[in-house]
């Protein structure tokens, strides 16, 4: 299992154009190909450089390296604050949405999924 942790990102919310701020956490079980792990990181940046919704941001990441590397599973798990919640409307500071996405492996096998989940929730 690859795991890159606490990917940080700036992206903007397509509905209200308020700024999101987060961190992704990607995973895969390599099936033959691998990639660097900075092609993780500047997959995160592509998609945070456009407007965004975090639930769909998060599928697109998976959904891409699924598609490219066709590994045996891949998670990523997205946990950001949004600037439309905090700062306007509800005003709710220091809530944050969590979203996930898994595919192959990470959706099928409980034990791979919580190996992951125990990952992302770890200082170590």
């Amino acid at each position: 299992m690859i795991v890159l942790r606490g990917v940080r990102f700036e992206s903007h919310c397509e509905h209200h154009m308020a700024p999101i701020v987060g961190r992704a956490w990607v995973a895969y079980i390599p099936q033959g190909r691998v990639v660097g792990i900075s092609k993780l990181a500047r997959l995160v940046d592509v998609y945070a450089k456009r407007l965004q919704i975090q639930e769909k941001m998060t599928a697109q990441i998976a959904n891409t390296i699924n598609d490219v590397l066709e590994p045996q599973g891949v998670g990523v798990i997205i946990k950001a604050t949004h600037h439309c919640m905090t700062t306007r409307g509800a005003h709710k500071p220091g809530t944050d949405l969590v979203t996930s996405r898994m595919l192959g492996v990470f959706r099928d096998n409980a034990v791979t999924r919580q190996e992951l989940l125990g990952l992302a929730n770890s200082d170590s």
